[in-house]
């Protein structure tokens, strides 16, 4: 876990493998559905690497919210740690524990609080330098906020727990607006999938029930040029929904 970025996932060699059988059953449906030619179906493996790249920046971004959800209850326990009296390195191995009772050992948080103290206690590594390393790699603006703030108090003589408990505060409330947009979101953005794939099972439904309805789509080149534009804009589509709902904070 140590030192990888979240702004990218590496697929393991079954992610991989799973990813490729699907993405090419469901390209390979998909294709045949629209031009009813087993060459052109054949060929649809060839998009297989845009399969592979949208599903790893899903993964990172799976992984990117888990981190932050459980960077939101890392701050509550800092925050208390701070509050009695604790330093930082007492603060991470109380937030370790708290996290222990509600996520995973192998969770991305708690994978990255446990090197920390590796590094402070072994490797005898500035406290500073590897908070710094996790806040650049998480690739959140909350958590290199959060972080940026901390040293600044340090090196200023600010009253670091005052100054902790008001930004800890600011950003759980962040973070939690976050939450709820996606949560309202995330409807629509299934809804999206469903009127995309909506297409193809009409194509498919009138293949099955009327095929003389469609058969000029397939066998003429003007059908052929309908048939990819409408592939097209089906994908464009999807992209757009996509787009239209990822708000940012």
């Amino acid at each position: 876990m140590s030192g990888i970025s979240y702004d990218s996932y590496k697929l393991s060699a079954k992610e991989k493998r799973d990813c490729v059988i699907i993405s090419y059953i469901c390209l390979f449906v998909t294709f045949y559905v629209f031009y009813h030619s087993v060459t052109f179906s054949i060929t649809s493996g060839l998009f297989i690497p845009f399969c592979l790249k949208y599903y790893a920046a899903r993964k990172a971004e799976l992984r990117r919210n888990l981190l932050v959800a459980q960077f939101r209850d890392f701050l509550y326990s800092l925050s208390a740690s701070f509050a009695s009296g604790r330093q930082m390195r007492d603060g991470l191995v109380e937030a370790r524990e708290n996290l222990r009772l509600t996520y995973d050992e192998k969770s991305p948080l708690i994978n990255e609080i446990s090197d920390m103290l590796i590094k402070i206690d072994e490797s005898r590594a500035s406290e500073e330098d590897v908070i710094r390393d996790f806040a650049l790699r998480s690739c959140s603006d909350n958590v290199q906020s959060f972080f940026d703030t901390y040293f600044i108090c340090r090196q200023t003589g600010g009253d670091i727990n005052r100054v902790i408990s008001k930004t800890s505060a600011m950003l759980i409330e962040k973070i939690g607006i976050e939450k709820e947009i996606k949560t309202l979101t995330s409807q629509k953005s299934f809804e999206g999938k469903i009127i995309s794939a909506m297409p193809v099972l009409v194509i498919l439904f009138l293949n099955l029930v009327s095929p003389a309805y469609i058969e000029a789509l397939y066998t003429s080149f003007t059908g052929k040029l309908v048939m990819t534009a409408a592939m097209g804009g089906i994908g464009y589509s999807y992209y757009l929904t996509r787009v239209i709902t990822k708000i940012e904070v």
